[in-house]
């Protein structure tokens, strides 16, 4: 199983068709369809029932794409923590109530630190 198929099942998955999949990947039918069958053969399950009129999840497959889809979030944020210059995103959250001393508070705090050059503007 790797990476790259977990994303070629979640976006077939998502577009519901492998025509509109394999445009959205850039990849050809055949190549899609490949690593579909090799990844259900290595899982041993069916993820998608297939029809002449198209494709659907199987019980299977839904349970196996919630999971593929927590792979690649955890894949995501290692990508972005270990192959970005700065370590990752650093995120910043601020809740309070809607008193113009907190604001003036908050605005005093982020221009002191752009000052210092903690934080870019």
């Amino acid at each position: 199983m790797t990476l790259q198929q977990l994303k070629y099942t979640i976006t077939l998955a998502e577009t519901g068709t492998i025509t509109e999949a394999t445009s959205k990947l850039y990849i050809s039918q055949p190549s899609l369809t490949n690593a579909i069958h090799e990844l259900e053969k290595e899982m041993n399950i069916i993820i998608f029932n297939r029809t002449n009129k198209g494709i659907s999840i199987s019980k299977e497959g839904e349970d196996f794409l919630g999971y593929a889809r927590q792979v690649l979030e955890q894949a995501a944020i290692l990508e972005d923590k270990y192959k970005s210059d700065n370590g990752g995103k650093k995120k910043f959250c601020v809740s309070t109530q809607h008193y113009s001393f907190a604001v003036n508070a908050f605005v005093d705090l982020i221009k002191k630190l752009v000052r210092m050059n903690m934080i870019s503007a």
